[in-house]
This record gives C-alpha cells, structure tokens and sequence, in this order.
C-alpha cells in the first residue's frame, strides 16, 4: 500500500510541472487573443473618431494589431534567449497560414485567385521569403537585416497608400468600421488600448514560458514548440476568420489574409525583433522548414500566375501536408 501511495505521489510530482506549463501556453493564448482584440478594436474606434482614412488604419492599425500576438511572442523570446521559439514561430505561423489556415476553408467553399493584385502580392512574398532565407544563411539576423525588412515594410506601406500597391483587404478597414461595435467615449477607448497593451506581454511571458518548460518536460527541441503549438495558436485567428468567410461563401478574402500576415509575419515581425537584438537562426530550421515554408508560399504564387481556382482537392492536400509535416516535426 505504501508503495503505491508513493508511486501515485511520484506520478503527480512529475505531471505537475507539464500540467502548469499546458495551463501557462493556453492562457497566455487567451491573453493574446484578447489583447489583440482590445487593441484592435481601441484603435478602431480611435481611427474613427480622429477619422483617419480607412486605408491608413488597414495597412497599421487591422494589419499591425492582428499580429500583435506573434510580435510579443517573438521579441520576448528572443530577448529571454530562446531564438528558437521566436523563429520557429514566425516559420511555423506562415506554413500553417497556407496550409491549415486556406486547407480547412477550401473543404467548404472553392477560391478563386483573379483578384486585382493578387500575382504582384504573391510576388513579393515570395521575393520576402527568399530574402528571409538569403539573411538566415548570414545568421544571426543582426539589427541591419532588420532595418532592411522593416524598411521593406514601410516602402510597401507607402506605395500602398499611394495606391502603386494594393494592401491584401485594406478594403476590409472601411467593413470593421461599420460593422463592429466600438465604443465612443474617449476614456472607453484608452481603456481598451491599455488592456490591450498590458494583455499582450502578459500573455507572450506565459506562451515562452509555458512552450519552453513543455519541450523540456517532453525531451523535444523548443523549436518544434515554436513552429508546431506556439505557430498553431497565433494562427487561430486567421483560421477562425477564414473559416467565417467560408461559410458565408466569400473565401476569395482568405487568401488576402493569408498574404498579409505572412508579409507581417517576417517583415514587421522578425524586423522588429532583429533591431532590438541578434537573433540567431538553428540549422534544423535551414534544413527543412524554411523550405516548407517557401514551397507552400510557391503553391498560391503559381495558382496566382494561372488564375487557377482553389476546390475541395486543394485543401484535402494543403491540409494533408499540415498534418504530416507536424507529424514528421514529433
């Protein structure tokens, strides 16, 4: 019996540090998708009331806010020396854009890839992507590579609001305004964009937290928490608003996501994080997923260059290769 009593005890010593890192990457997920959410719709309504032009808040406020969560992850991380973590989720946050994020909608609803825009949008990312993997080959990623990407950043954002380039679903800024409730009164406001502000961190200090005691509790490299779970959760929100626009039969607006936040994801992203410190980038990213990550970017660039239409075939296989490359990740 006391024997038992004292393997049960055992067990329990050894489960309690997993079950409080899962509690910690969880709830700091929630912490980010709320803070994001608070700061989205702060700004918003700050946008609206100073009635600052829609395009300007689609290409800062909605494009800038909706990778805040990605943004607090990485900065943090990389500033408490897990790179990994901060890599792997910018890596992994694009591979499962493409493939989870337009696989899962593309089940219900086809895409069709005639936009306005759409080659020259895929077109740089593309040329983003390759850029990305040229600076990881002269790793680290010192605070030059991230002057050049963010520089990158502010080029296509002033071209976009001169209208040489088109910002994947600016359009929707003008939607959000009108369509979402936001709050009027000054104090209201700042209280959103506080909350917001303070809900980020908080929730990033625990997704590192939590995604580094776990890989260390299952023996696994913290980049595979970087590119699998920390990836998978940032991604939520596009999965969820694409999967919206599926089922009201308006998919073609998931690709605009997707290609934005890729853009965002390694420009702003991986920029910003470089200009405050070196990050270094591990050989087993070079090996494999960075190539994944390009070859499913390629994917939308050549069914842009064909005008091709997305169906049920191409998301069975976009969503086949997510699991197995999570597969071959574990």
């Amino acid at each position: 019996m006391t024997i038992w009593i004292q393997s049960v005890v055992r067990v329990k010593e050894l489960m309690m540090p997993e079950f409080l890192d899962t509690l910690k990457l969880f709830g700091g997920f929630v912490y980010l998708l709320m803070g994001g959410e608070l700061l989205v719709r702060g700004a918003l309504a700050f946008s609206k009331r100073t009635r600052i032009p829609a395009v300007v808040v689609g290409m800062t406020v909605v494009a800038m806010g909706t990778s805040a969560p990605e943004l607090m992850i990485s900065i943090l991380a990389a500033l408490s020396g897990h790179p990994d973590v901060a890599v792997g989720n910018v890596i992994g946050s694009n591979i499962a854009n493409v493939l989870l994020v337009l696989g899962v909608p593309l089940l219900l609803y086809p895409i069709a890839t005639n936009q306005p825009g759409l080659r020259w949008q895929t077109s740089l990312m593309i040329a983003v992507s390759i850029f990305f993997i040229v600076l990881c080959y002269f790793q680290p990623i010192t605070i030059f590579g991230g002057i050049s990407l963010v520089s990158v950043l502010v080029v296509f954002l002033i071209a976009s609001a001169r209208g040489v380039a088109i910002l994947p679903n600016v359009e929707d800024a003008e939607e959000e305004l009108k369509g979402i409730g936001l709050p009027s009164h000054p104090s209201t406001i700042l209280l959103l964009i506080v909350l917001g502000c303070i809900a980020l961190p908080l929730g990033a200090d625990l997704v590192v937290r939590g995604g580094v005691g776990l890989a260390a509790s299952w023996g696994i490299k913290e980049s595979v928490i970087g590119l699998s779970l920390v990836a998978l959760g940032t991604s939520l929100p596009e999965l969820s608003t694409t999967l919206v626009a599926a089922f009201h039969k308006n998919s073609d607006v998931a690709i605009g996501n997707v290609i934005g936040s890729n853009l965002f994801n390694i420009l702003a992203i991986l920029g910003i994080t470089a200009i405050l410190t070196d990050i270094p980038v591990s050989a087993d990213f070079m090996e494999f997923d960075i190539w994944v990550m390009l070859a499913a970017s390629l994917t939308l660039w050549i069914a842009a260059l064909l005008k091709a239409s997305l169906g049920r075939l191409m998301g069975a296989f976009y969503l086949g290769s997510y699991l197995l490359y999570i597969w071959i990740l574990f």
